[in-house]
C-alpha cells in the first residue's frame, strides 16, 4: 500500500492533535474556576475534589446534569455560541440549589462531527465563565469527536454539576399557607422552548440576523441571552435560613415548576399583575398567537426563579437577590389546594 494510501485515525476524521490543542487552550479558562476543595486540573482520567476542603462536616451531594436544547441550533446558525455555554452551566446548578445545595463542580461533554477547535474552545470558555460565576469548580469534561454522527459545523452539549449541603439542611422544608412567593428575574427566554420560539421567528418571516422586533440589534443575538445566574444570592439566602423552597422557572413554566416545591395539600396563588410581562415574551405571544395559558406553560414569561419564604423574612430574602443585581417583586403567596392559581393578567 503506498504511504500515502495508508489509514489514520485522522484520516478517519478524528484529530488528536486538535483536540490536545483545545484541552491546552481552554486549561487557563478552568484555572479561573478553581475553588476551595480543587485537586487537581485539567488532563487526568477523572477529576478530584475534596468536599472536606470546600468546608463540609457531614455533607449530602447533589447531582443535577442538563442541555440547553434547541437554543443550540440557534447558536450554530448564528456563529454566536459563547453564551450557550453560560446556559449549560445556570440549567445545572440553578436546579441544584433549588435542594439546598451549593454548587462545587462541574462537568461538560462537547461531540462533534469535525472538532473545531475555535468553535469548542469560545463553547468551553462560555462554560468557564458560567463556573466562575457560580463558584463552581470546572475539573473536567470530554471533547468526542464522532464523524457521520453529526451534520457539518453541529456540535451537541451536555452538563453534570455536583453541589453539597449539610445533612438535614435540603429545601423544600417547612412551606407553609401564608408563605410569600418572591419571582426573581429572568435575563430572557433562557434555555427553554426555543422549538417554539423557532417556529414563531419562521412564521414571522424573519431571519436571526434581521433587526429583534423587541430591543436592539438582532433577533438572533437578543433570543441568545443567556441563562441568569442565581447560584451566590441563592446560596447565601439559603444560609441565612430565610428561604423554605426555590423554584428553578424551566421548561413548564410557572405552571409546572412552582407545584415541584410545594407539600401536598398546598398550592400557588400567582398575581400576573405583579410584574410587567418583558418585551420579548410579548412579541412572542403576539407573533405566535399564543393563548395566556400556553405561555405560562412554556416559558418562564420574566420570573426565571421562584423563591418561598416566610412572610417576616421575605425582605430579608429579597434584599439578598437584589444585592445580587437581580429584580425582585412579590407574586402571591402559598394556599390551601394544590396546583397554580393564576389571577390578573399576563401582559
Amino acid at each position: 500500500m503506498a504511504e500515502n494510501d495508508k489509514l489514520t485515525y485522522a484520516r478517519a476524521g478524528v484529530d488528536i492533535a486538535a483536540g490536545n490543542a483545545l484541552v491546552d487552550r481552554i486549561k487557563p479558562a478552568a484555572k479561573r474556576t478553581e475553588r476551595p476543595g480543587t485537586m487537581a486540573g485539567l488532563g487526568g482520567f477523572g477529576a478530584l475534589f475534596d468536599p472536606a476542603a470546600a468546608g463540609y462536616e457531614d455533607p449530602i451531594l447533589v447531582a443535577a446534569t442538563d442541555g440547553v436544547g434547541t437554543k443550540l441550533r440557534l447558536a450554530i446558525d448564528t456563529g454566536e455560541v459563547a453564551g450557550v455555554g453560560v446556559d449549560l452551566v445556570a440549567m445545572c446548578v440553578n436546579d441544584l440549589v433549588c435542594q439546598g445545595a451549593e454548587p462545587l463542580f462541574f462537568l461538560d461533554y462537547f461531540a462533534t462531527g469535525k472538532l473545531e477547535p475555535e468553535t469548542a474552545a469560545r463553547v468551553v470558555e462560555g462554560i468557564a465563565a458560567g463556573c466562575e460565576e457560580a463558584g463552581c469548580a470546572l475539573i473536567g469534561g470530554e471533547t468526542a469527536e464522532m464523524p457521520g454522527m453529526y451534520g457539518a459545523g453541529d456540535f451537541d452539549l451536555a452538563g453534570f454539576a455536583v453541589g453539597a449541603m449539610e445533612r438535614g439542611t435540603d429545601l423544600p422544608r417547612d412551606v407553609a399557607e401564608g408563605d410569600v412567593l418572591l419571582g426573581i428575574d429572568a435575563s430572557g427566554v433562557h434555555s427553554n422552548g426555543f422549538s417554539l420560539v423557532r417556529r414563531i421567528a419562521e412564521r414571522a418571516g424573519l431571519a436571526w440576523d434581521d433587526p429583534a422586533p423587541f430591543a436592539d440589534g438582532s433577533l438572533g443575538a437578543a433570543l441568545l441571552a443567556p441563562t441568569a445566574l442565581y447560584v451566590r444570592p441563592a446560596v447565601a439566602a439559603v444560609r441565612a435560613g430565610g428561604v423554605r423552597a426555590l423554584a428553578h422557572i424551566t421548561g413548564g413554566g410557572l405552571t409546572e415548576n412552582l407545584p415541584r416545591v410545594l407539600p401536598e395539600g398546598l398550592g400557588a396563588e400567582v398575581d400576573l399583575d405583579a410584574w410587567e410581562l418583558p418585551a420579548v415574551f410579548r412579541w412572542l405571544q403576539r407573533a405566535g398567537e399564543l393563548d395566556e395559558a400556553e405561555m405560562l406553560r412554556t416559558f418562564n414569561c420574566g420570573i426565571g426563579m421562584v423563591a418561598v419564604a416566610a412572610p417576616g423574612r421575605a425582605d430579608e430574602v429579597a434584599a439578598q437577590f437584589e444585592g445580587a443585581g437581580h429584580g425582585v417583586r412579590r407574586i402571591g403567596r402559598v394556599a390551601s389546594g394544590g396546583g397554580v392559581a393564576f389571577a390578573g393578567t399576563l401582559g
